[in-house]
């Protein structure tokens, strides 16, 4: 079944939604949460959870593409759920050495999230496709640098190194947009 027809199940409250969200997202979503939860366990919680969220959110919300919805919503509650189970022993792991990576890239509180996330996919189109989906394995998947070298059959010194200057092309696109400090 195509997105916009599971959309419309949303919009008529058919418990079928649920069905097809979960046939067709759910290996996608619980890649999300084991990658950054590293328990299966918590992982179909948070995929759980997921389907009850779009299960709240829509409608009124009516997802332009809904893998990067459900992918944004899982992404959200595992962090969540990392953070919380994390409080009290900071430093390790791949969710915060990912989110350590992206430190120079937080926009001030009041800068407009739509206008951000405008930005950042602008400029992700501009890169070429592999550029693009290693860095939103990394930082929207949070794969770790090891398994993404695997994935392109190249060293985790080529992936760092691709990932720096990204981060850092994606900074300078953002400052000279005046949407960080």
């Amino acid at each position: 079944m195509d997105d916009e027809s599971i959309i419309e199940l949303f919009w008529q409250r058919s418990e079928d939604a649920l069905a097809e969200v979960s046939g067709k997202f759910g290996g996608y979503c619980r890649r999300i949460a084991v990658n950054i939860l590293h328990s299966a366990e918590d992982a179909e919680e948070c995929v759980n959870e997921t389907w009850l969220r779009a299960w709240n959110a829509i409608p009124p919300a009516r997802p332009g593409k809904l893998t990067a919805f459900l992918g944004r919503i899982t992404r959200n509650l595992a962090l969540d759920r990392y953070e919380a189970s994390h409080a009290q022993k900071r430093g390790g792991g791949e969710v915060a050495l990912a989110l350590e990576e992206l430190a120079d890239l937080a926009a001030p509180e009041e800068t407009d999230e739509g206008e951000i996330t405008r930005a950042i996919n602008a400029f992700l189109r501009g890169e070429t496709a592999e550029r693009r989906d290693i860095f939103l394995k990394r930082y929207l998947c949070l794969c770790s640098i090891q398994d993404i070298a695997a994935a392109y059959g190249c060293s985790e010194s080529k992936v760092k190194s691709l990932l720096l200057r990204v981060r850092n092309r994606l900074k300078t696109k953002l400052e000279s947009e005046g949407l960080l400090r």
